[in-house]
């Protein structure tokens, strides 16, 4: 019973927060209750459907609305074909699934609701969706967007594991995200792989040093690391970001940085640098007090990055189909 109440608890602040934090003019939860009254729905059990026969879809999601949202705000820009859009550019490589689902659900929602549904809110709800398959407590989604006519690769700056938590959380500032929603959306890491060859110079040969490995992984987890990604091998094999909870939305992942079981150097560093331990240590229990339930703050933070740069209104368009303007 307790559980139940504790999880109903979290809904609600996470539904509270969505609402009430600083949604974009223009967006509002419900927004298709007339036009399209099945649109969360179709939406919902089309994620359902992928998700069954390709769990790796629910990470994928996640990365794509981030990398949408990053570049040119979040008008469903990723989701263009076509020769140098951002779908080409080599972060976005990686996401391949999640396109797919995108283009079912979008099939769906134009049988069902003919220009009614834009491809950069199937995105957002679709993310919401795949989190809560993989046992994250789930939001509510203002909707209401556009979808943009403009993609660009040259467009894509997006944070880099290879730059200091300093760079990468000024990227975030510069769109209006601040260092609680940087650690917050940082721990979607929970879910989700990544390929050796991003840590394999943290093994091998760390700050240059031909042998050496990052001093901040923990001695104990230092083989188990070296044998997922074996010096001078594959380098495209993918190993999750969160060891021993990869297909869980939970708090894990959080626990591994502070045990040295971070899996990239600058997740590691969330709880080594100052202005981010506080936060960690806040998901993790460790504040007392002034503790933070991970997952309503990161449906919160979900909520602001969705009201990037969007386009409403008579501002772009509603695309026929997602991967090419009309």
């Amino acid at each position: 019973m307790a559980t139940r109440v504790a999880l109903f608890a979290a809904v609600f602040l996470a539904t509270a927060a969505s609402t009430a934090y600083g949604q974009a003019a223009g967006l509002r939860v419900g927004f298709y209750t007339a036009t399209c009254p099945r649109a969360e729905a179709i939406v919902r059990s089309t994620v359902e459907s992928h998700f069954k026969s390709n769990p790796v879809v629910a990470p994928k999601l996640l990365r794509m609305h981030f990398h949408d949202c990053f570049v040119q705000g979040c008008d469903a820009s990723i989701l263009i074909d076509g020769q140098n859009t951002e779908k080409t550019a080599g972060p976005n490589l990686s996401i391949g699934p999640a396109y797919a689902l995108i283009d079912d659900a979008k099939t769906q929602l134009e049988a069902a609701c003919p220009g009614s549904v834009s491809c950069a809110d199937i995105i957002a709800l679709a993310t919401r969706d795949a989190v809560v398959l993989t046992k994250g407590v789930s939001w509510a989604v203002p909707t209401g967007r556009r979808d943009g006519r403009v993609s660009s690769s040259s467009d894509v700056n997006l944070p880099s594991p290879f730059e200091s938590i300093a760079s990468q959380a000024k990227k975030f500032s510069d769109l209006g995200l601040n260092t609680q929603d940087f650690v917050t959306l940082l721990g979607g890491h929970t879910i989700g792989t990544v390929a050796c060859q991003f840590i394999t110079s943290r093994l091998y040969s760390f700050n240059g040093t031909s042998g050496s490995s990052d001093p901040a992984i923990s001695p104990s987890f230092l083989p188990t690391l070296k044998a997922l990604c074996p010096q001078n091998g594959d380098g495209t094999k993918r190993i999750d970001l969160d060891n021993g909870s990869g297909n869980t939305f939970d708090t894990s992942f959080f626990s591994n940085i502070r045990n040295g079981r971070g899996i990239l150097d600058t997740d590691e560093k969330l709880w080594t640098d100052a202005s981010t331990q506080p936060f960690v240590q806040q998901f993790l229990g460790l504040r007392g007090a002034a503790g933070l339930s991970f997952n309503v703050e990161f449906g919160r933070s979900m909520v602001k990055m969705g009201n990037i740069g969007v386009k409403t209104g008579v501002n772009g368009e509603i695309r026929k189909v997602c991967t090419a303007f009309n």
